[in-house]
C-alpha cells in the first residue's frame, strides 16, 4: 500500500515536470515545429496532453458502461440445490444391520441404502402376510358363493356378504403393504426393513454406523443431486432493490469461474443479520463446485434509469473546486466535465447527468490530471 501511494505521488509530481519539458512552458517551441501537440493548459480550461504524455503518466482510457448499474461483488457460499437435496430417515426404530453406501458414492433412485432390523418391522411384515392370507380366503369364499348362487342353491344375500368381506380383506392387505412401503420396503426377512434412496445423486452425509440402534425418524443419509448447485448470497437492502430474478451472476474461485442466474430474492430481511437472502443457481455437471465452498460472486445490478443508465469506475471520479468531475478525452487532451453522481454499484458509480455515455474518459490514474489542474491554477495566481 505504501509503495502504491509513493508511486502515485511520484507520478503526480513528475507529470508537471514532464509536461514542461515537452512544451508546456512559455518558451517551448510551437506544436507545428516539433510535430506534436504541446502539453499544458488547453483552450477552455482543459489540459493539453499528447498520446505519449498520456502513456508516460499511466492514464488509462475507457468508456462509460451503458445499460446496467455495474456489478456488486460480495462473498457467497456454494450450497446444494434445495430441490435436489433430500434427507433419508428411518421410519421405524431398530438396529442398523447393513449400510450399502459410503460418503461420496453415487446412488440411484430406489437402490437400498441401509437395512434396519426391529420387532416393529416384524409386526409390519407379519401383518402383510396375515392380510394376504385373509384376502385369499375371502376371494375363495366369494367364488364359492357366486357359484352356489348361479346354481340357485344360496341366496343373493350370501353373495353380497361374501363380496363385502373380500373387499374389506383387499383393503386391509393394501393398507398393510403401504405401511411396509412407508417404513422402507422389504429387507429380505420378516424382521427387517430396507431403506431405499428417494432420489438419484451422491451421498454427502452419513449419520450412523453399522450396528447402531436408531430411533424412528432418525436421519441416516443425506443425498444431493449436485448436477446443479445453489449460491447463497446476503444483500444489503439498498442493493437488493436493484437485483432481480434472472440477473447474471459471475462466480469465481482460485482457478475456476462460472456464470449463473439469480433465482430468488427474499422479500423480507433476515431477522438476525438484517440482510436480504438471495439464491442463484449454477450448472455443476462438471463437478467443479463443492457444497460449503466460499466463493466470490459478482452480481449485475439493474440501473435506476433502465437500459439507458450510465456508470463509470469510481477511479474515474475526482473532486475539483468541490464538484465531482470526470476527465473526458478531447482533441487536445482532457476536459474536466462536472457530473451528478448516483448510488455506488460495486466498483462503479452511477452518473445521473453530465455524460452521454459515448465519451472516452480517464478511468485510472485520473488523479494525475487533477494535480495538473491544481498546478495550472497556482501558476495563474502567481
Amino acid at each position: 500500500m505504501t509503495f502504491q501511494l509513493n508511486r502515485k505521488l511520484l507520478l503526480a509530481a513528475a507529470l508537471p515536470l514532464f509536461l514542461a519539458a515537452c512544451g508546456g512552458g512559455e518558451k517551448a517551441k510551437p506544436a507545428e515545429e516539433n510535430g506534436e501537440e504541446e502539453g499544458g493548459k488547453a483552450e477552455g480550461g482543459g489540459i493539453a496532453l499528447t498520446n505519449e504524455q498520456i502513456k508516460v503518466a499511466g492514464i488509462i482510457l475507457g468508456r462509460p458502461a451503458i445499460g446496467s448499474a455495474g456489478a456488486l461483488q460480495l462473498p457467497a457460499t456454494i450450497e446444494g440445490d434445495p430441490q435436489g437435496t433430500q434427507a433419508v430417515s428411518a421410519a421405524i426404530g431398530g438396529r442398523v444391520v447393513a449400510l450399502n453406501r459410503n460418503l461420496g458414492q453415487s446412488v440411484g433412485r430406489g437402490q437400498t441404502l441401509a437395512i434396519i432390523e426391529s420387532r416393529e418391522a416384524a409386526q409390519l411384515q407379519g401383518e402383510v402376510q396375515a392380510s394376504r392370507a385373509r384376502l385369499t380366503l375371502a376371494n375363495s369364499n366369494l367364488a364359492r358363493e357366486e357359484r352356489l348362487f348361479a346354481q340357485r342353491v344360496s341366496p343373493e344375500q350370501d353373495v353380497i356378504a361374501a363380496r363385502t368381506a373380500a373387499t374389506e380383506a383387499r383393503i386391509a392387505y393394501q393398507l398393510a403393504q403401504q405401511q411396509v412401503s412407508a417404513a422402507g420396503g422389504g429387507g429380505g426377512q420378516l424382521n427387517r426393513i430396507a431403506i431405499a434412496a428417494p432420489i438419484s445423486g451422491q451421498v454427502i452425509a452419513r449419520s450412523v454406523v453399522l450396528g447402531q440402534t436408531v430411533p424412528a425418524d432418525a436421519e441416516l443419509y443425506r443425498i444431493a443431486n449436485l448436477s446443479s448447485v445453489s449460491l447463497s448470497l446476503n444483500l444489503q437492502p439498498a442493493d437488493a432493490g436493484r437485483i432481480r430474478p434472472g440477473a447474471s451472476v459471475s462466480v469465481s474461485a482460485p482457478g475456476r469461474q462460472a456464470t449463473g442466474r439469480i433465482s430468488f430474492v427474499s422479500p423480507a430481511l433476515d431477522p438476525v443479520t438484517r440482510l436480504v437472502p438471495a439464491i442463484a443457481l449454477l450448472d455443476n455437471r462438471a463437478g467443479q463446485w463443492r457444497v460449503g465452498e466460499a466463493v466470490t460472486a459478482s452480481v449485475t445490478l439493474a440501473g435506476g434509469s433502465g437500459d439507458s443508465s450510465i456508470s463509470v469506475p469510481s477511479t474515474a471520479i475526482q473532486t475539483v473546486d468541490g464538484k465531482s468531475v470526470v476527465f473526458v478525452r478531447t482533441k487536445d487532451g482532457f476536459a474536466a466535465v462536472p457530473v451528478v453522481l448516483g448510488d455506488r454499484a460495486g466498483a462503479n458509480v452511477i452518473v445521473r447527468s453530465g455524460l452521454k455515455g459515448t465519451e472516452q474518459i480517464a478511468i485510472a490514474n485520473s488523479y494525475v490530471l487533477k494535480a495538473e489542474i491544481g498546478k495550472s491554477e497556482a501558476a495563474d495566481e502567481d
